[in-house]
């Protein structure tokens, strides 16, 4: 069983999901235009939430 990951850390993760549905995303420091790609926005979100130095399984 994975472990949990703590509740701010989601919220983060599911704010910048939704960004990126909305297509209000962007990429490096907001200078670079929308983000298209969901791996990106994936990278971004926990980049942002402190998860990705976690090892994590490639899909």
């Amino acid at each position: 069983m994975a472990p949990r990951t703590k509740r701010g850390k989601r919220a983060k993760v599911a704010r910048v999901m939704r960004e990126f549905k909305e297509g209000r995303l962007k990429g490096g420091r907001g200078r670079r235009g929308k983000v298209k790609s969901r791996r990106q926005a994936i990278a971004i979100a926990l980049s942002e939430s402190g998860q990705s130095r976690r090892r994590r399984r490639r899909r």
